[in-house]
């Protein structure tokens, strides 16, 4: 089994979502990185379940460097940052061992382990080993902002609920200002329609939109490690992600040549493009301009609605009601996630090229 993303710069994550903790190894950092402890909780904090739209269970998510920090700042060996699970409802999963649910990893799990995975809470394929994920990529991405790389993502869709607050003129913004928040309007009708779902013991799924805004030209490798593969292989590792796209992606399609190119011209000296169809990507590699994509995230599997599955233990059709703690949506909670996995993506290509120091010093 193996759980390890990079090449430069590593990721492993280990633990089980019902498990005494969780945790992740980052292999590679530069030494004499400052850790910013508000932003990594801050980051945590965003991934949390809310009240009202979110599962039950309510994690601290306190976490713990168990090597590679000494006063504050990385050592530069291996980081390793633990996050102990303290509410678990193990009894909840006991009927689920031989009852695959519809939507999890559970029947490709037991194929694949021989029935030696742990099935509590969904084991290592849990959306809890996130939090992992979220603390490490944090703790990158505080240090990529060092050096002027800033992600951001916001929610595009959700259902037919459009969120209108990122307009068409900040598309292909330059400088290093978040997206604006959510529209209020359409914040309203999202939670709205999360409740909705909720109620009825189903759930709903969305659209996430993101944006790497600062990255030089010139990022990325042809073919098999472009920067679209690198960030698609990291993205498709978040559980609920179903689809990605960058730029206008499917759209492109549909457009003429002479509407997809992205024309260029000088501005201070500087090459730049007058739209930005290919988000920000030619060729595999960066071209300077902003990086953006979209996450098609799906709905959360878990549902109180009666379904139909198999009883492994005796080879039969059977249906299935789940109980337990579950989100009506995770689309909300797996932003911070994606700006995690897309820090730790771009810092290793940023490594793989400038070198192992190059997130302590930047570009020199």
């Amino acid at each position: 089994m193996r759980n390890t993303f990079g090449n430069a710069l590593t990721i492993t994550l280990f633990g089980e979502s019902h498990g005494s903790a969780i945790g992740a190894i980052l292999d590679g950092l530069a030494p004499g990185i400052e850790i910013d402890d508000a932003f990594i909780k801050n980051r945590l904090f965003q991934r949390k379940p809310k009240t009202g739209t979110g599962t039950a269970r309510r994690e601290s998510d306190d976490y713990r460097f168990q090597s590679g920090v000494y006063n504050g700042k990385t050592t530069g060996t291996p980081l390793c940052i633990t996050i102990e699970n303290a509410q678990q409802h193990s009894s909840d999963y006991e009927t689920l061992r031989y009852t695959p649910r519809p939507g999890h990893a559970d029947f490709a799990a037991e194929s694949k382990y021989h029935g030696f995975q742990d099935v509590r809470g969904g084991g290592h394929f849990s959306g809890r080993l996130t939090a992992a994920i979220v603390a490490a990529g944090a703790l990158v991405e505080a240090a990529l902002r060092q050096h002027g790389i800033y992600i951001y993502t916001h929610i595009a869709r959700m259902g037919v609920i459009l969120d209108d607050a990122l307009c068409e003129q900040n598309r292909h913004v330059l400088d290093t200002a978040e997206f604006p928040t959510i529209s209020r309007t359409a914040e309203t009708a999202m939670k709205e329609y999360i409740a909705a779902a909720g109620k009825e013991g189903d759930s709903v799924g969305g659209v996430l939109e993101s944006e790497i805004v600062g990255l030089p030209a010139g990022i990325g490798e042809p073919w098999f490690d472009s920067l679209e593969g690198v960030l698609s292989h990291v993205l498709f590792s978040i559980g609920g992600v179903k689809g990605v796209e960058f730029g206008e992606g499917f759209a492109i399609a549909d457009m003429r040549g002479s509407e997809a190119n992205d024309p260029y011209y000088y501005k201070d000296g500087r090459v730049l493009t007058a739209s930005n169809h290919n988000g920000g990507i030619g060729g595999g590699i960066t071209n300077g301009m902003p990086v953006r994509f979209r996450c098609a995230v799906k709905p959360t599997p878990s549902i109180y609605k009666k379904q139909k599955t198999v009883d492994l233990s005796i080879g039969a059709d059977t249906e299935l009601t789940i109980s337990g703690r579950h989100d009506p949506a995770i689309v909300h909670r797996a932003a911070p996630v994606v700006n995690a996995c897309a820090a730790i993506a771009v810092a290793d290509l940023l490594t793989v090229r400038y070198g192992t120091d190059f997130l302590k010093t930047g570009l020199r």
